[in-house]
């Protein structure tokens, strides 16, 4: 008798192997009928996968992570069907899933158009209709190549042909396309009904640029489609959202290919820029951080001695002089290092805490770049902790609560924790992994913080908590880490004297909370849709004459508050006032006073603040408070 243990521990009892169809059919007609695949002891699986021991299974539907994804990757597939029906000539590559949808590449002498695009997804959509089942068969690795070959898809050949020789593979065919494919996959097309194709790009052949450029189509799918409504609508959001456009509209920054992905900051970004930094300069002030400055440029031999050069060589920028060697330090750790170097450290000393707004520069290739989210110059709010082993659950809980204000002040609430543990490479024990892993877990713990554990994904010196935020429009970014280092000291020779008067090496945590300031920026402008707070706009009160009788009010107010710290301008142009305000408006600036005869003679200013709020007549001395305020509240 076969035994089915499923996820609410409750057991069924089968006289013969059966199938994950058959289980939830016999469970019920409505799980059968939303059956998408199975878990079997933790492995996904087709529906038609047959059990022939005594195992735990649990359904997989479309309200499952996992059903998305099948649904994600039985789209991909319904893809590569449409275009063979459509483009016979083109041959498929790979069609994995990504976030938020999936892709496939194609080789066609042909461009896809727009058009081409309609036509694919339209006659997606028909072969969807069609119900067609998805039928599992497995070849020989030789026997596929032959297939795959006979097809004309020489593609395809050379994948399975870099399959170990004696190795059996799986194929997954619907109605007349037939593809290479671990699986799982839906039971039947007829369950792939809410997808959308987005874009086409450019790819390599197994992404390297010396190969062949194939084409690249982009999807989306979704269980439902209300999700794939929602999905649609936050793009278009994301859209208005984007940096790079509002960094042009509203004159912030510009990218510039005499110096590919670094940028060329205007009067209103750097105005932004140094707002973030002053902020993070007084964050580093007032918790126990040194600022300190360390070289650009450093030897190889150091790079060689941390482990960089080895393992990050590829992406580091490296010059020559006098038959040295150096590089442009892409991370700041090394530095901090040297410095603590410097005279004889004591446990007493200990926690010593760095901080160092410090230019990284890292060669990323030019398609990886992204306005100024993904640079090859970037500025980050780094700080290097050096304590002892004892030190580090109090240093990461104090850190924690820190790193949560400083979000808040920038209008993030909204943060997910996740705890990288060791991976199979690394260095160390055991026992100081054991240490490590605890003290950043216990610390989130205490901060009253819940968590995911993302197994392997540490460093190979030491695991890491990683901070992301959400937005205003529920994407998710990466911004802030700390990182538990018990090798780069030790390699550089760092020490400090111990009690009982040894030696010993530091450990050291690497820790940023905004991490490069240009992303950060950039998450920043797209999160307040270019309407930044009172407190970063780089332009805070614009200070508007009706008519040229009362420009020299209009100024004299402007003047007075920018003596008070306020970030303000008179526009004194002789244009419509009308004019003015739409203009100003369109610029974002948090507040707009208008000034004219009546406002003159009443020692007021009429406040139209952004948004299209009148705020109505306020005294000079009000408004002034009400936006110190605003500043100082970082409202």
């Amino acid at each position: 008798m076969l035994q089915i243990t499923l996820p609410d521990g409750s057991r069924r009892a089968y006289p013969q192997p059966v199938t994950v169809a058959e289980v939830a059919a016999s469970i019920g007609p409505g799980l059968a009928k939303a059956a998408l695949a199975g878990k079997v002891d933790g492995r996904l699986v087709d529906t038609s996968f047959v059990i022939e021991r005594d195992a735990a299974l649990a359904i997989v539907t479309d309200k499952d992570a996992d059903g998305l994804e099948v649904i994600r990757h039985g789209t991909a597939h319904l893809l590569a069907y449409a275009v063979k029906e459509l483009f016979p000539e083109a041959q498929v590559t790979i069609g994995p899933v990504v976030d938020n949808g999936f892709y496939y590449d194609f080789a066609c002498k042909r461009p896809f158009t727009p058009d081409d695009l309609a036509a694919i997804e339209k006659r997606m959509g028909e072969l969807a209709a069609k119900n067609e089942p998805v039928v599992r068969r497995v070849l020989p690795r030789d026997e596929a190549v032959a297939y795959f070959k006979g097809l004309g898809e020489h593609y395809k050949a050379e994948i399975v042909g870099s399959i170990p020789a004696g190795e059996d593979v799986s194929l997954y065919r619907e109605g007349g396309f037939e593809d290479l494919c671990r699986g799982p996959h839906v039971p039947s097309t007829g369950r792939l009904k809410h997808f959308k194709l987005m874009k086409v790009a450019g790819a390599y052949w197994r992404g390297d640029q010396a190969n062949e450029q194939l084409q690249r189509i982009y999807g989306t799918a979704w269980a439902t489609k209300e999700d794939l409504a929602a999905y649609l609508r936050m793009l278009e959001e994301a859209e208005k959202r984007d940096h790079r456009r509002l960094g042009r509209e509203l004159d912030l920054f510009h990218l510039d290919e005499h110096s590919p992905g670094t940028v060329f900051w205007h009067p209103g970004g750097w105005t932004v820029w140094q707002e973030v930094e002053q902020y993070m300069r007084r964050v580093y002030r007032d918790n126990g951080y040194q600022e300190v400055k360390g070289p650009q440029i450093l030897d190889q031999g150091l790079w060689e001695k941390t482990g960089h050069w080895d393992k990050y060589r590829d992406n580091m920028f490296t010059t020559e002089s006098e038959k040295r060697h150096y590089a442009l330090k892409p991370m700041n750790c090394p530095g901090h290092i040297l410095i603590f170097k410097q005279g004889i450290k004591s446990y007493r000393d200990l926690p010593l805490r760095y901080g160092e707004f410090g230019n990284c520069h890292r060669n990323e290739p030019t398609g990886g770049l992204h306005g100024i989210m993904r640079v090859r110059a970037f500025t980050q709010d780094d700080g290097h902790i050096f304590c002892t082993e004892d030190m580090i659950l109090d240093e990461c809980v104090a850190y924690t609560a820190l790193l949560q204000r400083v979000y808040r002040d920038f209008g993030f609430t909204d943060i997910i924790y996740k705890v990288a543990t060791r991976p199979e490479a690394r260095i160390g024990s055991d026992a100081v992994w054991d240490k490590a892993e605890y003290a950043l877990m216990e610390s989130l713990r205490r901060s009253g913080c819940e968590f995911v554990i993302s197994p392997g994904e540490g460093a190979f010196y030491g695991p890491k908590i990683e901070y992301t935020l959400k937005d205003a429009i529920g994407r998710q970014w990466q911004c802030g880490t700390i990182q538990v280092d018990f090798s780069m000291a030790e390699r550089l020779g760092a020490e400090y004297v111990a009690e009982d008067s040894s030696r010993r090496h530091p450990v050291m945590l690497h820790r940023a909370i905004v991490g490069s300031l240009e992303r950060f920026i950039g998450i920043l402008i797209e999160q307040h849709a270019g309407a930044l707070p009172v407190w970063l706009a780089p332009t805070q009160v614009v200070v508007a004459c009706i008519s040229e009788g009362q420009a020299a009010h209009a100024e004299a107010v402007a003047k007075s508050l920018q003596k008070q710290g306020v970030r303000a301008k008179a526009d004194l142009r002789p244009e419509k006032i009308t004019y003015k305000i739409r203009e100003h408006s369109m610029q974002k600036v948090p507040y707009i006073l208008v000034v004219g005869d009546k406002e003159k003679a009443n020692g007021t200013v009429a406040v139209r603040a952004r948004g299209n709020l009148d705020l109505g007549a306020m005294a000079q001395q009000a408004f002034l408070e009400k936006v110190l305020s605003d500043i100082a509240s970082k409202a």
